[in-house]
């Protein structure tokens, strides 16, 4: 039974989000629309299950629901103090700067994490991967010191990602 029920899911949470999606774009929550979400939801995962990469193991949820409250907390925070620089700010005075990040990460759903987490982050945007997958080349919108940027992103996000995909 088991076999049959992850044959037929293979991505149970995307198959809820599909069916869920598609029922908020038709605008209209009736009976017929959740179940042809939740057919689209059976079908698009399963046809796309065999070009889809393993699914990482021995995630932590919640060390990764707590990293996430933590990085929309960042959001919110970084939205105010970009504000603040924007409009306080001179552009001659602007101190702008490429960091290189050594990463210390190695499974590629983590670095994809950090990298969205940075650039999702306002005043700070991911610009490249080396090709080792070893540095992260991130762009700050301004900083006095971008050793203690560095430090910073390394501390705040790459270390708690660090535990969840232990």
């Amino acid at each position: 039974m088991t076999r049959l029920f992850n044959w037929l899911f293979p991505h149970p949470l995307l198959t809820i989000l599909l069916a869920v999606v598609w029922t908020l774009l038709q605008n209209q929550i009736t009976a017929g629309m959740v179940v042809f979400g939740l057919i689209l939801g059976t079908i698009i995962p399963r046809l796309t299950e065999p070009f889809w990469p393993e699914r990482p193991k021995g995630i932590h949820t919640v060390k990764f629901l707590r990293y996430a409250v933590m990085v929309l907390w960042d959001i919110m925070v970084a939205n105010v103090q970009v504000a603040w620089i924007v409009l306080t700010v001179s552009n001659d005075k602007l101190k702008p700067a490429w960091i290189t990040i050594p990463l210390d990460l190695r499974k590629p759903e983590a670095i994809t994490i950090l990298a969205g987490t940075i650039t999702l982050t306002p005043g700070t945007v991911s610009a490249d991967l080396s090709t080792s997958g070893h540095y992260l080349l991130v762009h700050v919108l301004h900083t006095d010191d971008p050793e203690a940027e560095r430090d910073t992103i390394k501390a705040r996000y790459e270390a708690p990602l660090k535990e969840i995909f232990a």
